[in-house]
């Protein structure tokens, strides 16, 4: 399975997410991030790419609706509602992560 995590800038919370969960039963994971100044910028590829994309905020949703709609179709695009208050592998951003994500697919402990 093929997962991508999304935030602004692909410093934080997105690159935190790729890091717990590469590699972890069997899944291939990239991040990016939606603004000009990401780290690495979200492409068309990504998308087309990945099978669940998942989002840290509803903007994200709404940049990736704006952006990339024609290769969202059959998609699962899922809303993490995290917001941009920690710092990349931060403790507490780390249990959110495979908290809400547990909800879609299994997580390491």
């Amino acid at each position: 399975m093929k997962l991508l995590f999304i935030c602004s800038r692909n410093k934080w919370r997105s690159l935190t997410a790729e890091k717990i969960f590469h590699g972890y039963n069997g899944y291939e994971v990239r991040s990016a991030g939606t603004e000009e100044n990401a780290r690495i910028k979200v492409t068309e590829g990504h998308i087309g790419w990945s099978d669940m994309i998942f989002v840290m905020e509803k903007k994200h949703t709404r940049r990736l609706k704006e952006n990339f709609s024609n290769k969202l179709i059959n998609k699962q695009l899922i809303c993490l509602d995290i917001p941009d208050d920690y710092q990349f592998m931060d403790e507490e951003l780390i249990e959110i992560l495979k908290s809400r994500v547990s909800e879609y697919i299994e997580v390491p402990d």
